[in-house]
């Protein structure tokens, strides 16, 4: 089937202007202004220019092991499934060909996708293999009514989907983040948990919190924040992503009364970052951390400008997995991580209700903030090309 046009949204008078404000150097640069996260005709504008053009990252790979494994999604308001064919991982728009229900809902396991109203049933590569009640349609032919099917590539272990029909190199896109991340071997680690939930806050605002220091000791005392030393300066890197790296005090991964219970670290570190975490953020909606013991992170999923929808994803090494007694260790792991999170959501809901003022405006970047700051370039750059 065809690719329809991407949407040609416009950017609302005057925020052209303040978007610019964000693409000097970060010790400069102000920050988004607040209706980009709380206004509905930016939401509009993102939709068309951060979530279908590029490539959007869905998760890992071990989330779909099993030949008929599906996922429905929401990317930017377009419904996709996600599915295990019998050679590898696909996507397709989620929407019947015949009268665009959407086909597939949740996640599970299906041997065929069919669509509940009127029982359309395509194979898991998208081939419609039966339409009830079409014998009398003058010129039906099933092989013209297939699912529509994105581009799906799967890189260091993520995997990414992209709703353009010509995306960009995959490679480009990411640009030197395998290097940069390349002790940690990410393609190798499993995934041991995973927790959905939704947060009142603009998806935004989720994946920043994720990726500053700065609130560290004014929302988490007493539970991570002594763990963290200050930040290295900001990488310099080349791709739609951003790191940075800082030491701590024990692992990042449990909370500073858990310490004694930290699992081996993974083969190939540094001292160094065998003594640290490293924060990433893969624009626009993955932001991982990799640390001495495995990696955590969250797939952010924007729900309209007002709420967002989140996936807690927790890897480490399969001979770390495969330990005697490592899963109840590592439910220490999951605490903290829980923990966290919990600490920063009634403060990104208390911001967004802020964001939501008519008199809020633009900031400016701490040192402790160059992960958003870069960020803010990467976003402001998208919706400018918007016009």
């Amino acid at each position: 089937m065809g690719n329809p046009a991407i949407g040609t949204s416009r950017l609302p008078s005057g925020l052209a202007e303040n978007l610019a404000a964000c693409l000097l150097p970060a010790a400069s640069a102000s920050t988004l202004p607040a209706v980009c996260y709380s206004d509905g005709e930016v939401h509009r504008v993102e939709r068309d220019t951060v979530f279908r053009r590029g490539w959007i990252g869905v998760g890992r790979f071990d989330r779909w092991p099993d030949v008929g494994d599906f996922s429905a999604i929401d990317l930017g308001g377009v419904p996709v499934v996600v599915v295990r064919d019998t050679d590898r991982l696909r996507a397709f728009a989620n929407t019947c060909s015949h009268r665009s229900s959407q086909v597939m809902v949740g996640d599970g396991n299906c041997s065929r996708m069919r669509c509940p109203f009127h029982f359309w049933t395509y194979a898991l590569d998208g081939r419609l293999l039966g339409a009830p009640s079409m014998q009398r349609t003058d010129g039906f032919d099933r092989d013209e009514h297939g699912l529509h099917e994105f581009t799906l590539v799967e890189r260091y272990g993520f995997v990414f989907v992209s709703l353009e029909g010509s995306p960009p190199p995959i490679d480009e896109w990411l640009g030197d983040f395998g290097e940069v991340h390349e002790a940690s071997n990410l393609a190798g680690l499993v995934t041991t948990h995973r927790r959905e939930f939704t947060v009142e806050c603009n998806w935004k605002g989720f994946a920043e919190v994720f990726n500053e220091y700065y609130h560290l000791p004014y929302v988490h005392p007493g539970s991570i924040d002594s763990t963290y030393d200050d930040p290295d300066e900001p990488d310099v890197v080349v791709g739609a992503f951003a790191t940075h790296f800082g030491t701590t005090q024990g692992t990042g991964g449990l909370l500073e009364d858990e310490q004694h219970r930290a699992l081996p670290e993974m083969p190939g570190l540094s001292d160094r970052e065998a003594h640290g975490v490293r924060y990433s953020w893969i624009f626009p909606n993955m932001v991982i951390a990799t640390g001495a013991e495995g990696m955590w992170m969250y797939e952010v999923y924007p729900d309209g400008p007002d709420r967002c929808r989140c996936a807690q994803v927790v890897c480490f090494p399969p001979e770390t997995v495969a330990m005697a007694g490592f899963h109840e260790v590592a439910e220490s792991y999951y605490e903290r991580f829980d923990v966290a999170i919990n600490e920063d959501i009634p403060v990104l809901e208390q911001q967004h209700l802020g964001m939501c003022s008519p008199f809020a405006g633009q900031g400016r970047f701490s040192y402790l903030e160059p992960n958003v700051a870069r960020f803010a370039t990467w976003y402001a750059e998208r919706l400018l090309s918007a016009g």
